[in-house]
C-alpha cells in the first residue's frame, strides 16, 4: 500500500501545513517507508504470540507510601509574612 503525493498534499492542507515541493516529496517517502513497515509487520505469524502492552516488563519504582510526620503548624507558620489565628493570611482578592 503506498501513499501518493496528492494524498500527501491532502492531509497536509487539513493539517494547515504550508509544505514546500521538496518537502512535500520527502514526507511522501518517509510515509511510504513507514507504511512497507507496517506491511512487513503486518505480514507476520503471529498467532502464538501473547498481546502486551510493553516489550519488557515493567514494575513500579515508586516507593513505598509510608506515614511520615509533617511540618507542625508553628513551623509551617515560621516564615509567613502574616498570619492570623494559626492560619495564613492573605490579602483578600476578587468580588
Amino acid at each position: 500500500m503506498a501513499i501518493s503525493d496528492e494524498q500527501v498534499h491532502h492531509v497536509a492542507m487539513l493539517a494547515r501545513l504550508g509544505l514546500t515541493d521538496e518537502q512535500l516529496a520527502a514526507l511522501s517517502g518517509e510515509l511510504n517507508d513507514i507504511l512497507v513497515q507496517v506491511d512487513r509487520i503486518s505480514a507476520l505469524d503471529l498467532t502464538d504470540v501473547e498481546p502486551t502492552a510493553h516489550a519488557v516488563a515493567v514494575s513500579n519504582v515508586t516507593r513505598p507510601d509510608e506515614i511520615t510526620p509533617g511540618l507542625s503548624q508553628q513551623d509551617a507558620l515560621l516564615n509567613a509574612p502574616e498570619q492570623q489565628d494559626g492560619a495564613f493570611l492573605i490579602p483578600r482578592f476578587g468580588g
